[in-house]
């Protein structure tokens, strides 16, 4: 064998060996962090979708009890994880990511419709920077636990769903601490960690234009779609193929 075929063969060993290192290192573990007023539920379209794409999808039920309690949940599910894992927050659960984003298991993180808070910023004082939809929130008699009117529901957070699908969602809601929306960003992961952005410009429960800054501010790689907050939802496979191909980048 001559030098030529001799580093031809050298050449295509070497390039077959970097695009199998590439494909080992994609991240195959997806876990997704619900927001406020909603379950994890309603991810079961997307997470079927990406299911049969190859990725192990898990959803965190966190309790939305406090922040700190949340972050915590989400960790435990990472700990359960074979391999590195691309994390996914929508709407409140974006802070969360946020926080939990820092675990060294974490690839990158996805913000669907959602808070992408920087140090020391909270849901409140990001929601209060910019004017939202009518959004019916209201107390609990304890004065504890926030909820949307489920009434309103259907308008305010999930206008492009069923009306079946969005009266569900309004029956199944997790009520929200006051001290979960009110508790401040110590250490953003988006600033170490690749970031994408979903911003949902029918958005009634975050200001799509607050959710296009923070995702700016971030670096984040912006997709803009026409859906309501339940954009996870209304727009599954969409919202499916932005996580896959998040995952893909993410693992490069």
């Amino acid at each position: 064998m001559n030098r030529r075929l001799i580093f031809t063969a050298a050449l295509a060993f070497a390039t077959t060996g970097i695009a199998f290192a590439a494909e080992a290192a994609a991240v195959k573990n997806i876990v997704i962090v619900h927001g406020a007023l909603a379950d994890g539920s309603g991810w079961r379209k997307a997470t079927e979708i990406l299911e049969k794409r190859g990725f192990k999808v898990t959803i965190v039920q966190e309790p939305i009890t406090s922040l700190d309690d949340d972050v915590a949940a989400t960790k435990r599910v990472l700990d359960l994880q074979d391999g590195p894992s691309l994390l996914v927050g929508h709407s409140y659960g974006g802070m969360v990511i946020t926080e939990a984003g820092n675990d060294p298991n974490v690839a990158g993180l996805v913000y669907v419709a959602a808070f992408q808070p920087d140090k020391g910023e909270s849901v409140l004082s990001l929601a209060s920077s910019k004017p939202a939809g009518s959004m019916d929130i209201r107390e609990t008699k304890d004065g504890k636990y926030l909820y949307l009117d489920p009434g309103v529901f259907d308008a305010d957070f999930a206008a492009d769903l069923p009306q079946a699908e969005a009266d569900f969602m309004a029956k199944s809601q997790v009520f929200a601490a006051k001290q979960a929306f009110s508790a401040k960003i110590t250490d953003p992961a988006w600033r170490t960690k690749p970031s994408w952005s979903i911003v949902a410009t029918q958005d009634r429960s975050i200001n799509p234009e607050l959710e296009l800054d923070m995702a700016k501010r971030a670096g984040s790689e912006v997709t803009e779609i026409k859906a309501s907050h339940a954009v996870f939802a209304s727009q599954a496979a969409k919202v499916a193929d932005i996580i896959e191909n998040a995952a893909r980048k993410a693992g490069q």
